[in-house]
């Protein structure tokens, strides 16, 4: 019944399933694999200490930023530089802007300090000075943003002195000298200046006490993101239907196959009776 099965047809069919069956089998295993991973790294950052309560490290050996440094505290020293605001960034549900400022350090890279946020649109609100001369900062460590971040402004057009994005290819293109590929939020930040910083300058101290004519506002601190690709969000749970999906088209190759099979041996048994026409054979 089932010699067609050994005609070159049902050879390409059969080798087309026993391919077919092992790469669904695959695919399923390795969604499943990455959901898996989500999961422990969501743990491993459950569990990981707040913040606040881990020792802070120098900047360069926290580097590169990944899922265990992310959000842990650096240390850095240098001088401030360019000040860039990074508008349309929300803060307990309220619009604002971030007051971004390069820090130069030692090596001659500079270190993108978010040194707090403010109300209000960038570029109309006054904005507190940075401290001068040479300060310490202690920030949680952050990698750089990229297009899929909340709140980032990927459209250009931006007024100078703002950016959308806060990542090193952005603003190696606006500074003139190189960048570290993360950035820090400032946490223990001062009520008016947000400078967790120790300066060595009148200016610096002035600053702190929020002298008039140094700028104004309070700025309030911007919490450390989790890091991206450690939650359980959607595309966590899209890795878990895609698991189930590959093994259901492995379920229906078979089902397919069998079910051809079956009609095919079924239609040569009819026409070997004579319950059926030959198509060579002309009609009475």
């Amino acid at each position: 019944m089932y010699r067609i099965l050994l005609t070159p047809r049902w050879w390409g069919i059969t080798l087309f399933v026993v391919l077919a069956i092992p790469f669904c089998v695959f695919m399923g295993t390795w969604q499943l694999g990455r959901f898996e991973d989500r999961v422990q790294t969501h743990q491993a950052v459950e569990e990981q200490p707040a913040p606040g309560t881990m020792a802070a490290e120098p900047l360069d050996e926290l580097l590169p930023v990944d899922t265990v440094t992310s959000g842990r505290p650096a240390t850095a020293s240098g001088r401030y530089a360019d000040q860039f605001l990074v508008p349309g960034r929300k803060l307990d549900d309220r619009s604002g802007f971030y007051v971004l400022d390069m820090l130069r350090t030692d090596s001659g890279k500079a270190l993108p300090v978010v040194r707090g946020w403010l109300p209000g649109k960038a570029g109309q609100t006054p904005v507190p000075a940075a401290p001068t001369g040479r300060v310490t900062v202690t920030g949680d460590l952050q990698a750089s943003e990229n297009t899929g971040t909340d709140g980032v402004d990927a459209k250009g057009g931006l007024p100078d002195g703002q950016v959308g994005m806060i990542s090193a290819a952005s603003l190696v293109n606006l500074v003139p000298y190189d960048v570290y590929d993360a950035w820090v939020t400032l946490q223990d930040t001062d009520a008016r200046t947000g400078a967790s910083a120790t300066g060595t300058s009148a200016s610096a101290d002035a600053a702190l006490t929020g002298t008039p004519g140094m700028g104004g506002g309070e700025l309030r601190p911007v919490p450390a993101a989790a890091p991206e690709g450690s939650g359980l969000d959607l595309k966590a749970f899209q890795n878990l239907g895609y698991t189930g999906e590959w093994f259901v088209f492995a379920a229906f190759v078979v089902f397919m196959y069998f079910r051809l099979l079956r009609r095919e041996a079924e239609a040569a048994r009819d026409l070997r009776l004579g319950l059926i026409p030959d198509e060579g054979t002309p009609a009475s």
